[in-house]
């Protein structure tokens, strides 16, 4: 069954054709790690997961390149304000490379919470400032730039077209502006691409044109081109990254290259709050810690997700969150039927869920369609392993970690875990003696005994 998905380049579901055959190669803008990432942010990256898992499930191998960003992002997308993460260190008094180490790793913490399947590349920004550097210079060569005192724009009049993502008519947006236009630059759609460090600039490198750091919008065309080429299959990021980010993107690869560096682009809608924006002055940008001091786990956010199409918005309230609690409880305690029940189910009714499953998810990745098959076998009256295989199979895509799901009541002690990871040892040497011992100790405290290829499986009779 051929895969679909929206493209923003051409504004259409275009059925799926990778360069490469079964390799498709994507590359996902990643977080600017200067706070912690909120829920709006997180749903990005649930997103790319979706898409991720969806390709895998077709059989496709992935190589894919998320960055992240630790330098060079204004607090403006364009080329104004202070930089995000200087402004952080400032604010808390530190390094700004302590920031960027912090809050980077409370941001993998957060997708490995919400089971999110991680690119093949993680590549930070300010380890590579050498490829920024060549690929600027290229750009400096092909005629596409110009200095100011302090920066290297991007002559954004020398494309043949500036904005093919958002179709921006560029002299309405200057006309319209509501800031004085800035006198450096020719254009107003030109954007940095290096710019000179001042004396007092925490970040900064020696290049050839002194002491300086990059733009941020050239870390991404700088690393897609490492990592995948100058011509690779998809490219996500936000809704947001559209009409500046992206087409910046774009303008660079076509005066680096000639080329549109990406085949399909996928954007995200916004996550709203109560039908209205996120911001600090609410007090609403809500952490997954937030969400678990209310009592709901990373899973359930993920849940709430699948109840909208990543191309619509999703409105967040906490009556929302409370009904994904429910089906996720729903949905587990239905596997954990399924995984008891002894009924056959016919090969066809099977192979009907399947179909309908996958027609979902490869519409655009349809994940309230896809859902609702997930609920009809869930719900149906026979009970069968069968089923729990069909649903482990989905999990696939879901991404609920149903395979290891457990009652509460039925979560094995660390004591149990310990005689468990001791048998594994014994067996490991060889000791049998040893292996028996605890196996009927497991056995007289009311545990059923496996022995797999993977180690010793134990289940509560």
């Amino acid at each position: 069954m051929n895969l679909y998905l929206y493209n923003t380049l051409n504004r259409k579901i275009e059925e799926f054709k990778p360069i490469d055959g079964k390799q498709v190669k994507i590359y996902s803008c990643g977080p600017t790690v200067y706070n912690y990432a909120h829920i709006g942010n997180l749903r990005a990256y649930l997103f790319m997961d979706t898409l991720r898992r969806t390709l895998k499930y077709n059989g496709y191998t992935l190589k894919h390149v998320m960055n992240i960003t630790d330098v060079g992002h204004l607090v403006s997308d364009a080329d104004e304000g202070e930089d995000k993460m200087l402004k952080a260190a400032r604010i808390e008094q530190k390094d700004p490379f302590e920031i960027a180490e912090f809050y980077m790793k409370a941001f993998l913490a957060d997708i490995d919470s919400l089971q999110i399947d991680k690119p093949e590349i993680i590549a930070r920004a300010t380890e590579h400032i050498d490829c920024m550097e060549a690929y600027v210079q290229k750009i400096i060569e092909n005629g596409y730039t110009y200095e100011t005192e302090n920066t290297i724009y991007f002559d954004t009049a020398k494309l043949n077209k500036y904005g093919v993502l958002s179709n921006r008519n560029i002299e309405e947006q200057k006309a319209g502006a509501r800031v004085e236009f800035d006198s450096e630059k020719k254009n107003i759609s030109d954007f940095a691409v290096w710019i000179k460090a001042p004396e007092n600039h925490l970040m900064k490198w020696d290049t050839f044109w002194g002491k300086c750091y990059p733009g941020w919008h050239l870390e991404c065309s700088a690393m897609s081109y490492q990592y995948l080429g100058d011509h690779f299959d998809i490219h996500t990021g936000g809704i947001d990254h559209i009409p500046i980010h992206h087409e910046n993107e774009i303008a660079q690869s076509k005066g680096f290259c000639g080329k549109i560096p990406a085949n399909v682009w996928m954007h995200v809608d916004f996550l709203t709050i109560d039908g209205g924006k996120m911001s600090k002055s609410l007090n609403n940008l809500y952490t997954l810690q937030d969400l678990a001091d209310k009592g709901y786990e990373p899973f359930v956010y993920r849940m709430f997700n699948f109840t909208s199409n990543y191309r619509n918005k999703i409105n967040f309230t906490w009556e929302a969150m409370e009904a994904a609690k429910i089906a996720l409880n729903r949905l587990r305690e239905g596997y954990l039927k399924q995984a008891e029940g002894t009924e056959e189910i016919e090969e066809s009714v099977i192979c009907e869920w399947e179909e309908k499953f996958l027609k979902a998810i490869n519409d655009d990745l349809n994940m309230p369609v896809a859902m609702s098959v997930v609920w009809e076998v869930v719900k149906y009256p026979k009970k069968s392993q069968q089923l729990r295989d069909l649903l482990l199979k989905f999990d696939m895509v879901l991404g609920f970690d149903l395979m290891n799901y457990q009652k509460e009541e039925e979560k094995l002690s660390e004591e149990i875990l310990a005689l468990v990871k001791q048998r594994d040892e014994a067996r490991q040497n060889k000791n049998w003696a040893e292996s028996d011992r605890i196996r009927d100790l497991l056995i007289n405290q009311g545990y059923l005994v496996k022995d797999t290829k993977e180690g010793t499986v134990i289940q509560k009779t």
